[in-house]
């Protein structure tokens, strides 16, 4: 399978989709970028070259979720709300360790979104990350609305569990005793 030609071909098709799904031609290049190293990288998985583009496409919403998702965590993390959780927060100067905690919790809710089963993950993808309407996400994936809710709730629990027990992030979250 000629994987190069197979690039050049789609490419821009892959890249037109991306900033669509991205929202900013910034992160679509660099969901292209990854979708496209991706694909090197994985080329031997493909079977049939005709599904060369969803393939491709598929791989670069996934690099653009991850992005929102980093950037969606790293707008709401409010000190005065964890505060009034109950967390102690002791120093409020970013250092290697605060910088390391964060990182750390992304990955782990990172991690924890990925391990969800596909049909509740792109509800939740569309519903958290992207901070699209029940009602939209019911047209686009051909639900009710009750099935997305019932979808996104499930999800939201699945992803607790795993952060809870699943991925070793339990210090992280909780406030000291």
């Amino acid at each position: 399978m000629d994987v190069e030609r197979l690039i050049n071909q789609h490419k821009d098709a892959v890249y037109k989709q991306m900033v669509r799904t991205c929202g900013n031609y910034e992160d679509a290049e660099d969901a292209l970028a990854d979708a496209l190293l991706a694909a090197l990288r994985a080329s031997e998985q493909l079977r049939d070259p005709a599904l060369f583009q969803a393939w491709l496409a598929r791989i670069g919403t996934r690099a653009c979720a991850r992005m929102r998702i980093r950037e969606r965590l790293s707008r709401q993390t409010s000190l005065a709300a964890l505060e009034l959780k109950g967390f102690e927060i002791i120093d409020t100067q970013s250092g290697p360790d605060r910088e390391a905690e964060l990182s750390s919790l992304k990955s782990c809710v990172a991690g924890a979104i990925e391990l969800l089963p596909e049909i509740y993950r792109h509800v939740y993808l569309r519903r958290e990350v992207f901070g699209e309407k029940a009602e939209d996400v019911a047209v686009q994936t051909g639900l009710s609305v009750a099935a997305v809710k019932s979808r996104l709730h499930r999800a939201r629990n699945l992803v607790r569990d795993a952060l809870d027990n699943g991925l070793g992030c339990r210090g992280i979250l909780e406030p000291d005793s």
